[in-house]
């Protein structure tokens, strides 16, 4: 009888634990699904976030989530931080706003796209590699940066002028026709940024649809009609270096 019965109960374990396992199983996010998600992994003074087809915001949370159609906005003395796909840091500035088109979604040619639209204000983003079949883009009203192994300084002026500076890495920085385009294409053959000197009037060097090359420690100037003003070099010396904003990225990507 004692034997039945412990040959019995062995089974009820056996049949709870692999309940468990399987419950567990289910309960655990796919690893694709998981990257499919930004969580939030600071918060200083206030954030909000909406789905760009709705009108209510709601209160931006440490370890909270951001996904694929939302705008995410900054206020006052306010500062964020997105992770995504567990490696990607994109930082905002106070009284900066962005839409999140795409999160590692899979797109026709089987490639796995992130593109983030900069609506106004700053952001800092720190970019790990990508392999062939993945892209990450940040799109300004009139300038496309497509993004990989990068560490970059973009910002947006109230007249859509928009300044990237590369810190790290190489940025292919394109021209963007029409305010909600994408670019993902890639014509012509891209061009080096040359040394600080400003460009020559943008008509004079076909600007209908330009594609440069930005490299570690170069910077350009985009003005609210899609026109390269400036290019060339930059110095961690410069007084827009020392700022406060500065800093604290070069601290938090140093943690990394």
């Amino acid at each position: 009888m004692w034997s039945k019965s412990k040959r019995t109960g062995g089974a009820v374990v056996l049949g709870l634990a692999a309940a468990v396992v399987f419950f567990a199983a289910g309960m655990a996010p796919e690893p694709e699904e998981a990257d499919q998600k930004g969580i939030v992994t600071f918060v200083e003074g206030s954030a909000r976030k909406q789905k760009v087809t709705e009108e209510e915001w709601h209160r931006v949370l440490v370890d909270s989530t951001v996904i694929s159609g939302e705008r995410v906005r900054t206020f006052s003395e306010s500062r964020a931080e997105l992770e995504i796909a567990r490696l990607d840091r994109v930082r905002m500035a106070p009284r900066t706003t962005i839409d999140i088109l795409k999160l590692y979604e899979e797109t026709v040619e089987q490639e796995r796209e992130s593109a983030i639209v900069l609506q106004s204000g700053e952001l800092w983003a720190h970019v790990g590699k990508k392999s062939g079949a993945k892209r990450f883009s940040i799109t300004t009203p009139v300038a496309a940066a497509a993004i990989t192994g990068t560490t970059l300084r973009l910002s947006v002026g109230a007249d859509s002028s928009t300044e990237l500076r590369v810190y790290a890495g190489e940025v292919v920085l394109s021209r963007v026709v029409g305010q909600d385009s994408i670019r993902s294409a890639h014509p012509g053959a891209p061009h080096q940024v040359p040394g600080p000197a400003e460009v020559a009037a943008p008509r004079e060097v076909t600007l209908e649809e330009w594609r440069l090359i930005v490299r570690s420690m170069q910077r350009v100037r985009v003005d609210g009609r899609g026109e390269v003003v400036q290019s060339g070099s930059f110095s961690p010396e410069d007084p827009d270096e020392q700022s406060d904003w500065v800093n604290w990225n070069r601290a938090r990507d140093q943690k990394l």
